[in-house]
């Protein structure tokens, strides 16, 4: 099976999405404040805190291939093309989280207390979750990318889902009957 196919794209990109959207609830980022109002706390921040439209891009992200994997060959390659941006943005709001941490958690911090700019924030602590979202982000890129490339490869939905080509009009355009219509008046269109 070619890694261009949409049995690999599909589920890497949906995959990728489904976990970055479950993340958006669960604790990024931890870290330790002593403010005056605020006293000695422990501030956290969640997913979608850090990481503006988390489940959003998520959601273009698996909208952009399960499109492509239902749609036309210029259509199909559109979806891929978008759901290779999307995917590649979230990696880099992902690492944009562990590598500015300090700044992200004291504007929560400040938030928190009605204020504007940061608070300073010690103990900065960053969980996994930027970091494997950032990874699956990128794997999610790479397959949407793939698709890209081996989208000629790629069937749409079969004949079945069409509407009927053969339907033969009167000569004033009205829709006359078919093969069809007649098996469901009980006629038999090969016995003439």
């Amino acid at each position: 099976m070619p890694l261009t196919s949409p049995r690999v794209v599909l589920p890497v990109a949906l995959l990728a999405a489904a976990i970055a959207a479950i993340s958006g609830r669960r604790t990024w980022l931890r870290g330790e404040v002593a403010d005056a109002v605020l006293g000695s706390a422990t501030v956290t921040a969640a997913g979608t805190q850090v990481v503006p439209g988390l489940v959003a891009i998520a959601l273009v992200v698996a909208a952009a291939v399960l499109a492509a994997a239902t749609a036309g060959p210029l259509t199909r390659r559109v979806c891929l093309a978008l759901g290779a941006g999307a995917a590649a943005l979230l990696a880099v709001l992902s690492v944009r989280v562990a590598t500015s941490a300090e700044s992200l958690l004291g504007g929560i911090a400040a938030e928190q207390t009605s204020r504007t700019g940061t608070i300073p924030v010690t103990g900065v602590s960053i969980s996994f979750w930027p970091w494997l979202i950032a990874a699956l982000a990128l794997l999610a890129a790479v397959a949407a990318i793939g698709g890209f490339v081996g989208a000629a490869g790629w069937r749409g939905l079969s004949q079945r889902y069409d509407a009927p080509a053969d339907q033969a009009t009167g000569s004033r355009g009205e829709r006359t009957a078919g093969a069809w219509d007649e098996l469901d008046r009980d006629i038999d269109p090969t016995a003439r």
